[in-house]
């Protein structure tokens, strides 16, 4: 039986403050929106979507959206001397796999995992 899923395509973001975090985001990621509106910005990233939602509220719930990085002390660096904050340190957590997450300025958890396993179909 085929799956009635395609896979993940977007992860939305809380953007207090649309202007700040679209800029913020655009340095992260080295790209600029694609889609750029007043109610909501896009970024296409890897085949997938970052929005922006000025609408909602941050919250540190219990799911942890990883983005895939080849070096995460890099990945690590870049994004601490851009104004990130710890929520998890770097960890090994198996079979070459690390994983981190920081708290972007707007109280969002982004994670990043080095993953030399996964390869995106």
């Amino acid at each position: 039986m085929a799956s009635a899923f395609l896979g993940l395509r977007t992860i939305i973001y809380a953007a207090p403050d649309l202007l700040y975090a679209k800029n913020w985001y655009s340095t992260i990621l080295g790209v600029k929106p694609y889609f750029d509106e007043p109610f909501y910005v896009g970024f296409s990233v890897g085949g997938y979507e970052l929005g922006l939602d000025p609408t909602v509220k941050p919250s540190d719930g219990s799911t942890i959206t990883y983005w895939g990085v080849p070096n995460i002390e890099k990945a690590w660096e870049h994004l601490m001397s851009h104004g990130a904050s710890v929520h998890s340190g770097i960890e090994e957590v198996g079979e070459d796999i690390k994983v981190a997450s920081v708290k972007d300025p707007f109280g969002n958890v982004f994670g990043i995992i080095e993953n030399p396993h996964f390869k995106a179909e």
